[in-house]
């Protein structure tokens, strides 16, 4: 079995929830902005509102639901120490 470094190791599960909270609540922020700016505006902007508050929804769960990934390139594990000894009989 492949021993796992600590930089290959995916994110906590505190970490992640967190993470797909703050999306999940900025993509809602934006929906509730949508909804209430189509009571001012006219026109074409009033059905981009429209297709804004109704399509975010779906988008947000899905890439609230996207899973990280552990960021940089996987360490490899260290070899073993060696010891070198002074051959010129000298001790330091």
């Amino acid at each position: 079995m492949k021993q796992q470094s600590i930089t290959s190791l995916p994110a906590s599960p505190e970490d992640e929830r967190r993470n797909r909270m703050i999306k999940y609540s900025l993509a809602m922020g934006v929906r509730v902005i949508c909804i209430v700016l189509m009571l001012f505006v006219h026109g074409w902007w009033l059905v981009l509102c429209a297709i804004g508050a109704i399509a975010l929804p779906y988008f947000a769960v899905v890439v609230a639901n996207v899973k990280i990934a552990p960021r940089g390139a996987q360490v490899l594990r260290p070899g073993s120490v060696e010891m070198y000894r002074n051959t010129d009989g000298e001790s330091k």
